[in-house]
């Protein structure tokens, strides 16, 4: 299945409040063939302006893995159940990777498993 063009696999940064509400996006993205995976980061702490503020909080930084199609629909889900006013939903094309994880990805992504 490998087409060699990396690119059309992303990794999504996503930070959230805390882990549970990590744990509830990524089951609900994966669940709905949005990624293939997530992978929950806890322990983050995030430094930024808000509201003409410096604000600190702890949180925890979901990585999804997804394609390029399901992109959309994907930052559409996490931003319609997530918490925050502006959840950050960051995706970054591969640019390289192992075939087989690749494929893996592309794979959950187009049929719902």
């Amino acid at each position: 299945m490998s087409n060699n063009n990396p690119a059309d696999v992303h990794v999504v940064f996503c930070t959230c409040p805390d882990a549970a509400v990590a744990e509830s996006l990524a089951g609900a993205v994966v669940q709905a063939g949005l990624a293939a995976c997530a992978t929950l980061l806890p322990g983050a702490v995030s430094i930024y302006r808000w509201q003409g503020r410096v604000e600190r909080d702890s949180e925890a930084l979901l990585m999804i893995k997804t394609t390029a199609a399901r992109l959309p629909a994907l930052t559409a889900r996490l931003c319609e159940l997530h918490p925050y006013d502006v959840p950050e939903v960051i995706a970054h094309p591969i640019t390289a990777g192992h075939d087989s994880y690749l494929d893996w990805v592309r794979q959950c992504t187009t049929t719902n498993a």
